[in-house]
This record gives C-alpha cells, sequence and structure tokens, in this order.
C-alpha cells in the first residue's frame, strides 16, 4: 500500500514539474511567523503519515515544528499540507511529507549527528534535520535554490544549517565524517564519495534506480569495520541525481 500510495502520488505530481514557480517566487522577505501558523493543517499532515505506520515520536515532533508552508511556492501554500509532493520550480520538488519522515527516521539521528544532506531543494528536510541536530550541512547544485534555501532557512531561525552550492557526487569532505547522509535525488549508483564520507557506525539514506522511473530507497550502513551492508527499504521516485562534474544524470 504504501508503495502504491506514494507511486500515484509522484504520478500526479510530475506532470507539475515544468509549472513550478521559479525559486525568485517565494516571499523571501516576509517575516517569520510570530506564532504557530497552520497547526491545524499540520496536525492533520501528521494524522496521515501516523497512517502509514509511523510511530517514531521524536520525527513527528520535528514535523510539527517545521512550518511546511514557507517551504514551497506561494502557488502551491495551499496544498503545503497534503502527503504529496510539489514542485518548487528548476524541475525540482519538495517530497512527500511521509517519505520525509521515514528518511529522517532510517537516520537514527541525535542531538551530537553530523549530518550531511545533498539535495536542498527549498530547504524543508534541512529544517526537519536541525529540529535533531546542530550539525547540518546540505549541498545544492542548483545555485539559485540553494541561494533562496539559504535565505529561507536563516529567515525562519535555522541559521545551524550550512548551505553549499556545490556537486553533490562529491559531498561535503570538509566537514566529513558524517554520522548520518541523505540524499533526496536518484543517482544510478551510490556516490563512492559519499561511502568515503560516511563514519563507521554511521548510515546513508539514498533512492537508487534509474532517472524519472520507479527506484529503490536504500538503507546503507557502514560498520566499525568500515564494511558496507544495505537493503531496499521502500519504492520511490525522486528526481534524478546531476553531477556538476559531467553536466549529466548520474
Amino acid at each position: 500500500m504504501r508503495i502504491a500510495r506514494c507511486f500515484v502520488l509522484w504520478l500526479l505530481v510530475s506532470v507539475a514539474w515544468g509549472l513550478g514557480a521559479p525559486a525568485d517566487a517565494y516571499a523571501a522577505d516576509r517575516p517569520a511567523p510570530r506564532t504557530p501558523a497552520r497547526q491545524a493543517e499540520r496536525n492533520r499532515m501528521l494524522d496521515v503519515i501516523r497512517r502509514y505506520g509511523m510511530t517514531d515520536e521524536t520525527v513527528l515532533r520535528a514535523m510539527a515544528g517545521v512550518p511546511r508552508h514557507e517551504f514551497v511556492p506561494p502557488a502551491q501554500a495551499r496544498s503545503a499540507y497534503a502527503d504529496t509532493p510539489l514542485p518548487i520550480g528548476h524541475g525540482q520538488t519538495i517530497s512527500q511529507p511521509y517519505i520525509v519522515a521515514e528518511m529522517t527516521r532510517l537516520l537514527r539521528l541525535t542531538p551530537q549527528s553530523r549530518v550531511l544532506e545533498i539535495g536542498t531543494g527549498s530547504g524543508y528536510q534541512a529544517a526537519i534535520l536541525a529540529e535533531f541536530t546542530e550539525h547540518v550541512y546540505t549541498v545544492e547544485i542548483i545555485e539559485e535554490l540553494a541561494a533562496e534555501a539559504d535565505q529561507r532557512l536563516q529567515r525562519l531561525g535555522y541559521d545551524r544549517v550550512s548551505v553549499l552550492h556545490g556537486d553533490g557526487w562529491e559531498g561535503w569532505p570538509e566537514h566529513a565524517p558524517y554520522d548520518a547522509i541523505i540524499v533526496t535525488c536518484a543517482a544510478g549508483q551510490i556516490p563512492p564519495p559519499l561511502l568515503q564520507q560516511l563514519k563507521p557506525g554511521g548510515r546513508m539514506v539514498i533512492p537508487v534506480g534509474p532517472r524519472y522511473a520507479v527506484q529503490s530507497l536504500m538503507l546503507v550502513e557502514k560498520d566499525l569495520d568500515e564494511r558496507f551492508r544495505s537493503r531496499s527499504v521502500m519504492a520511490v521516485r525522486f528526481v534524478p541525481f546531476v553531477s556538476e562534474r559531467t553536466g549529466a544524470d548520474r
């Protein structure tokens, strides 16, 4: 049921990728809300996530605390808390809330975790990560999205998040090793630099498979002897992993 629902929701939104507002359509100069806005909608979103079987209260609290409507273009604001991915411009999407919650849960974050995200997008997943730890590093290849996400995160008080415009295939070696790595775009293979930057005992969540097709959400674990084991968690569909180094989808 999870696979089918995620697949259908992706198909519904995929046709809208080209219709998404450009990054500069966000009201970047809007003041941060002084009180929790749209909390009732957020609560309904959490009810849907719970129906999938999500019982991790730390993840649910993080999802409850982040104003998702601040991370979507104005044209998508009414649908911000629907359990579906939404276009954010530049052919990119903000992931379905349930997928955000599940990928976050798989990382098993603690306040001490150092976490790397590949594919910043609008910054929503990074904000969720920042609810767990102050050590969040995120890389975005599209310069406009990186700049907008950085400004948005700062405005909303997530100044603990470090944003880099760069090639996510190479990771962010300056801050390695990482206890957790989360990749929000689909790669044909797991990038070797990310495996190298994962700390022994660390966990990586990454969609792997062909572009614009069904992929496998993989959980990769690196043991203390630096051996890897991986397993497929569920079927998903993500936008492709693009490498600046080659100018092509990886």
